[in-house]
């Protein structure tokens, strides 16, 4: 009998030091941050991913692996020239900056969401120059 609740002691308190596994609802079933990421970068572009990004948060630290793929997802659209490519990169570390004083996971989510919306709008102004179809 004492043997039985040691062992029931030790899973409670593993249970409590392990790493946790972030899921979500998304897309009407339950999904692992990396099913969520690979479900992003199956998307058809920017403005899907960044659906995808905003119907499937976590509004915690888990958002910024899906922001850094829609990033990567918008970033296809576009290709910068030197001083462009400056002005993109102080626009990111603007959103880097923004919450600094802040504390908590939700901040991390906000700057995920600032990042993933530069990429976004830099991805609309590149397919509005292009003449490619710019979706909301």
């Amino acid at each position: 009998m004492l043997f039985k609740f040691c062992l029931a002691g030790l899973a409670a308190v593993w249970s409590l030091i392990a790493a946790p596994v972030l899921a979500s609802i998304c897309m009407d079933k339950s999904m692992s941050l990396e099913q969520t990421v690979d479900a992003i970068n199956a998307t058809d572009g920017c403005d899907s991913a960044m659906k995808l990004f905003t119907d499937c948060a976590y509004s915690a630290s888990g958002d910024v692996e899906l922001g850094a793929a829609v990033e990567k997802k918008c970033e296809r659209d576009f290709h910068l020239g030197t001083a462009e490519k400056r002005a993109y990169q102080r626009r990111m570390r603007v959103c880097d900056h923004k919450y600094d004083n802040e504390s908590g996971t939700m901040y991390s989510s906000f700057t995920a969401f600032c990042r993933a919306e530069v990429a976004q709008r830099y991805s609309r102004q590149a397919r509005k120059t292009s003449g490619a179809s710019v979706r909301p």
